[in-house]
């Protein structure tokens, strides 16, 4: 068995993680349609028929265009398909002390000249009138004035400013699910699964389904979400519950429609950024699709009633909404425990997506964890069994160093908050900060985050995003003065003046995220007519066979 080949992955769950899982080992090693390579493995996905979907928007980060572009999926088809919208960062309301003025973003472009400038410094020297976000970085205003990260001539995938994605989740699932389908040649099952074999070494060898189907497999992949059917209820592989540092394990969320049901209107345009909010037991996200908002507030149970959550979720959507329509909603409560697995790869099984960890959505790390996950596997994927040991003892041990990072980084907003209500008292109470983030905010009582603090290849989170909410949230760092006339004050201001330039020609040149969407979607359509157009032609005449002429531009 340990030099039996590695050929047939079996993937156990769809939604977002299983079939963005499907789709890049398709995309990277699988048997593609019309692709006769004897050395790619065969992906077979096996989903529940009656899966319940929450579908109320999720959010990305840039590293989702990579891979919808790796897996083979145009940006417009997925843009309309699945109501998607641009997301450029996070935007932190009421999360410092709580008054009208307080607020920060966290973009996604890096403050230019960040590898060449002492970025923190030359902003407490000598531009502190600003926030630190914006004194090194044109997002922020681009955000604050709800524009586009790029033009409609802009190529596919390409950006002005960087980006990811507001977008349905359950429109996502279904557009990878035709993808791999038609596409990739991914074998799907809907199945239940009532029965797992086992081989004395404890692998799994096979998975037996309610109707009797065997569905044999050399590797397993676990993306069946809380429910853990492979890496839990058959492995029994712990629960490392951080519930004592991330105090959150509730959510209660909704589908908020625009306010005008004209969805052209200005008054209706698209929020470039999550926006979270801070509230007296958690915070409230905001997601802008196409069609509608997803919003939901995450809290702690400990200091809030489902009532009570409702509650307060009803009174955030009333300052934009009239309460008629607001009793009119569909709220859904929802249970976790935040937390991550003991070990994420046993024997032939890897658990992916909630079945491997889960923690609050702040920052939206879910999905970029199990496109790690699963780029680490495509790399490093094992050739035999013996094989296989060594890289699940390193897959292991990287996750489990990336499951603690995303959690300091989570913590770094709470702990700097000065509010004052029981919740925020708890989150920032010592017992609550993980020695390994009290470490590094000693040292940058004197330093400001750097490469230096973040020494893994591929970090979760880059030192500046550390700065963003450091400095944001009111962080202080003692640095020694800078010379006003030295070589980096000098580039620091060229910096800034090109800038200045630099923003005067965004501004008038980005379109708004409603008017970018729009030409899409009406290119979109235009394409399809033309595609339907030519098939209608090609039938008519009967001139040889058909041909898909989007394929020919």
């Amino acid at each position: 068995m340990s030099n039996q080949p590695i050929k047939h992955v079996v993937i156990v769950g769809g939604g977002t993680a299983g079939w963005l899982c499907a789709g890049v080992l398709a995309a990277r090693l699988g048997h593609r349609i019309g692709n006769s390579d004897e050395s790619a493995i065969n992906i077979t996905l096996v989903e529940s028929p009656n899966v319940p979907s929450i579908g109320v928007g999720e959010g990305s980060w840039p590293s989702l265009r990579d891979t919808l572009q790796e897996i083979g999926i145009k940006e417009s088809e997925f843009l309309t398909c699945c109501h998607a919208s641009f997301k450029q960062g996070s935007t932190f309301a009421g999360w410092r002390n709580g008054q009208q003025d307080d607020k920060y973003q966290h973009p996604f472009t890096t403050p230019t000249g960040y590898t060449e400038l002492d970025i923190h410094r030359c902003w407490q020297q000598f531009f502190h009138n600003e926030s630190f976000e914006q004194s090194f970085c044109l997002q922020p205003d681009i955000c604050h004035a709800g524009l586009a990260p790029k033009q409609s001539s802009t190529p596919e995938y390409a950006y002005v400013l960087n980006y990811g994605y507001h977008f349905d989740a359950t429109a996502l699932a279904s557009l990878l699910t035709n993808h791999c389908k038609n596409k990739l040649g991914v074998k799907h099952t809907q199945a239940h699964i009532a029965n797992i074999v086992a081989h004395d070494n404890g692998d799994i060898e096979a998975l037996v389904t309610e109707s009797g189907d065997i569905i044999k497999g050399d590797l397993f992949i676990d993306c069946s979400g809380q429910q853990g059917l492979l890496i839990d209820k058959h492995y029994h592989v712990p629960w490392h519950s951080v519930s004592s540092v991330l105090l959150n394990n509730r959510a209660v969320a909704v589908q908020v429609p625009y306010v005008s049901s004209d969805l052209s209107a200005s008054a209706d345009n698209i929020a470039s950024t999550t926006i979270a909010t801070a509230q007296t037991c958690g915070w409230t996200w905001d997601i802008g699709l196409q069609h509608r908002r997803g919003v939901g507030l995450v809290y702690a149970s400990d200091y809030a009633s489902e009532e009570d959550a409702e509650s307060i979720l009803r009174e955030h959507l009333a300052k934009q909404l009239p309460k008629t329509e607001i009793e009119t909603l569909n709220y859904r409560h929802l249970q976790f425990d935040p937390g991550y697995r003991k070990q994420f790869w046993v024997n032939n099984c890897i658990g992916m997506g909630m079945s491997a960890g889960f923690i609050e959505p702040l920052e939206a790390s879910a999905i970029a964890m199990v496109e790690l996950s699963i780029r680490m596997l495509c790399d490093q994927f094992p050739q035999n069994r013996q094989h296989m040991s060594h890289v699940a003892t390193r897959y292991n041990q990287r996750f489990t160093y990336r499951w603690e990072r995303v959690i300091d980084f989570l913590k770094l907003h709470y702990v700097l908050s000065e509010r004052t209500e029981p919740y925020w008292l708890a989150q920032r109470s010592e017992n609550s900060i993980p020695d390994s983030l009290n470490a590094l905010l000693d040292l940058w009582q004197y330093q400001a985050p750097s490469r230096y603090d973040l020494i893994e290849n591929e970090e979760i989170f880059p030192s500046a995003s550390y700065q963003y909410i450091l400095y944001g949230m009111g962080f202080h760092t003692n640095g020694r003065q800078l010379d006003k006339n030295s070589n980096m004050v000098n580039k620091a201001f060229a910096v800034k003046q090109s800038l200045q330039q630099g923003k005067r020609q965004l501004l008038a040149g980005l379109p708004t995220n409603r008017d970018l969407l729009t030409v899409i979607s009406h290119c979109v359509e235009k394409e399809k007519e033309t595609e339907k157009e030519t098939t209608t032609n090609n039938n008519d005449k009967k001139e040889g066979p058909r041909h898909d002429v989007i394929g020919f531009r």
